[in-house]
């Protein structure tokens, strides 16, 4: 198992230091954007398309650094109905195909997108549960005529590259949890299509990792190591929490997702948050979500994301891999055990 983590913390550093950062932590792994919602600082994608010598020298830096470049990520929208978001973020993911198989990378990392609830929608619309019918016609609409048509173009790419598309099971897309990914997996024929499993979004929505991973079997192809700590807010006001404010694009520190829009403000008592790995499940979880992964794939990669508004770029990262490097020295409990918060 190659554990790692994903440079978008570190994209104010290039690249050969961001690897240096990982290396001094005993890290080997490293996932790096390619488009998206982000930029990529990382990945100089008009040298990598240009000759053999330059991706050489590219991924010369990986090996002088001892890491291995596991991944590209490319997160966005790619069924977003306004078409300045959508038209860009679904070359992305085309691109990162493409990229990928130069690079010789087995992985690109990415979420299946969310549509408008009906033709001519300019605003996408998560149907998440559809006690009325007229969301079933949403959800409907969602998948027939967009989200599938699309993913099973990008499933005949990857296989034409021979390269692994990984979905994160994100909320606001429509694969989100397991069901939606097998889902998915079964209307596009998949061979080349499956699960990135990030456990931070499983946290929140009341999933159990562990329990999604063996549901998936080798349908996970990558991980994520990112961690969700709920709060007392929880109590009152449950997970699905949209107490988030507005951000104006010419704010300082917005982050824009794409056209128009940017990233909410996240609520000042929020039900729940992300954390470095181990500030919100301990080191026996970890430990067995590494050793589910483990029964999965003994060779998958699994990269921190760290996304810890508490704590600074480097205090995060070093938080997180000490706990993953100490789960996964750890001997595996007992399986019966369930994760603690």
């Amino acid at each position: 198992m190659k554990l790692g983590a994903y440079t978008a913390v570190l994209h104010d550093r290039p690249i050969a230091e961001a690897l240096r950062v990982l290396r001094d932590l005993g890290l080997e792994s490293a996932e790096i954007n390619s488009g998206g919602f982000l930029p990529a600082p990382h990945l100089p994608i008009a040298e990598i398309r240009s000759s053999e010598d330059a991706r050489n020298r590219y991924l010369g830096l990986f090996r002088d650094a001892g890491i291995t470049l596991t991944a590209l990520n490319c997160n966005g929208n790619p069924l977003h109905p306004d078409p300045e978001v959508r038209d860009k973020h679904a070359q992305d993911v085309r691109d990162a195909i493409e990229l990928a198989a130069l690079l010789g990378v087995q992985r690109v990392i990415t979420m299946s997108g969310l549509p408008g609830s009906e033709s001519g929608a300019r605003l996408p619309s998560w149907t998440v549960l559809p006690w009325d019918s007229s969301q079933l016609d949403a959800r409907d609409h969602q998948w027939n005529e967009v989200a599938v048509p699309y993913w099973r173009d990008v499933q005949a790419r990857a296989a034409d590259a021979d390269v692994k598309v990984c979905i994160e099971m994100h909320p606001h897309n429509v694969v989100y949890n397991p069901a939606t990914m097998l889902r998915m997996a079964e209307q596009i024929g998949a061979t080349h299509v499956g699960a990135e499993m990030d456990p931070s979004h499983l946290f929140w929505q009341g999933i159990d990792p562990v329990a999604a991973v063996e549901a998936l079997g080798d349908l996970v192809y990558n991980a994520a190591a990112k961690d969700t700590r709920i709060n007392p807010a929880a109590a009152v006001n449950g997970v699905l929490d949209d107490r988030h404010g507005r951000v104006r694009a010419d704010e300082p520190g917005a982050v824009s997702l794409g056209g128009r829009y940017t990233l909410s403000r996240w609520p000042e008592d929020s039900s729940w948050d992300f954390v470095a790995v181990g500030r919100g499940h301990d080191v026996a979880f970890w430990r067995r979500f590494l050793a589910a992964l483990e029964a999965v794939d003994p060779e998958m990669a699994v990269n921190i994301e760290h996304e810890d508004a508490e704590l600074d770029q480097i205090e995060g990262l070093r938080f997180a891999a000490a706990t993953l490097l100490a789960a996964a020295a750890e001997p595996v409990a007992d399986s019966s055990l369930q994760p603690t918060a």
